[in-house]
């Protein structure tokens, strides 16, 4: 009985940081989507947004006319808030798409890949909430020091680019949890309930996701690219780059498994966006490649957007309920 007592005080717990998280982006279910650049089209975007978590354009390397584009096909597809993801580094127009993001009032803006505190005063000024993505404690606390209002800590699970650091999301969350008051949501190796659940109990509010958002019917990736998320097994990812100072988690294919980069310039070409282009939309893995998280082992179907969240909040639940009342 005292198990089953101590599972309420937490559900009501979770749901109070849950609101915290939910009330901050307005959004109803602590999920959001990873920037993904390049590939997060207004569909996909709209239909997290519209199955009550906070969808997401990644600008990527996309010019602020391209991603004003995007915003215009986002809103006639949903009425409700949606982010722009800045890749500080990887993108040409950072400070451009800081002023579009202002210009166009859109309530959320994920900084990633860089520095995000020369951002934030004109954002905060601006009523736009801010995420900010990190891969250590350290990054963690300067980023609650600069007044970024949310964290994603991302572990080297995840797809596509990844910290040097290599920590992994089990050991990172709850260290982070450690040090900071803001909310965090996890990120790396989640796709299910059962990630979600493992994520809450770490002490993270909510998760983001990515790979698992390219295998679900709103997605306009090339169906070679759902397939391939489909059939993969855990051995199917790998990190390429790190020879050469750069983590990038990739799936298997052949033009992965013929690079040979002889220095970082050389991998960074190699792996430009329009490589990735050429595997993710055109399906083309012999000239180009698909990015991909360790998640990809998990991935047996292609649900909607809506479904997949039912499931993951209903067995999230559900999971935590049956642990506690087995320990009655």
């Amino acid at each position: 009985m005292q198990s089953y007592l101590v599972y309420h005080s937490w559900q009501r717990k979770r749901r109070e940081t849950m609101s915290r998280l939910c009330t901050k982006l307005q959004i109803d279910v602590p999920i959001i989507q990873g920037g993904m650049g390049n590939i997060s089209h207004a569909e996909l975007t709209a239909a997290v947004s519209n199955a009550g978590g906070l969808g997401t354009i990644g600008c990527g390397t996309m010019t602020p006319a391209e991603v004003k584009r995007l915003i215009e096909a986002t809103r006639r597809l949903t009425s409700r808030p949606f982010a722009l993801n800045i890749a500080i580094r990887v993108s040409p127009h950072a400070e451009q798409l800081i002023e579009l993001a202002i210009e166009e009032r859109i309530s959320v803006v994920s900084l990633s890949a860089g520095n995000p505190a020369p951002f934030l005063s004109k954002l905060r000024e601006a009523g736009i909430q801010t995420i900010g993505v990190v891969a250590s404690v350290k990054q963690a606390i300067k980023a609650e020091q600069a007044g970024v209002d949310v964290l994603v800590a991302e572990g080297v699970e995840a797809a596509g680019i990844n910290s040097p650091l290599e920590l992994t999301t089990m050991t990172l969350i709850p260290q982070i949890m450690d040090h900071v008051t803001i909310p965090v949501l996890a990120a790396g190796g989640i796709g299910d309930g059962r990630g979600l659940a493992a994520a809450w109990m770490l002490g993270a509010e909510g998760v983001q996701l990515g790979t698992r958002l390219i295998a679900t019917q709103e997605s306009r990736v090339h169906e070679h690219y759902k397939r391939h998320l489909v059939q993969a097994d855990d051995l199917e990812t790998r990190i390429i780059g790190r020879e050469v100072g750069q983590v990038r988690r990739v799936l298997n294919g052949p033009y992965v498994a013929a690079l040979q980069p002889t220095s970082l310039a050389a991998f960074q070409e190699q792996t430009n966006e329009s490589f990735h282009i050429k595997g993710a939309l055109e399906g083309d893995e012999t000239e180009g490649y698909v990015n991909a998280g360790l998640v990809s082992g998990l991935i047996d179907d292609v649900p909607t957007v809506a479904e997949l969240f039912n499931r993951m909040m209903d067995d999230a639940f559900g999971r935590i309920e049956r642990m506690y009342r087995t320990l009655q």
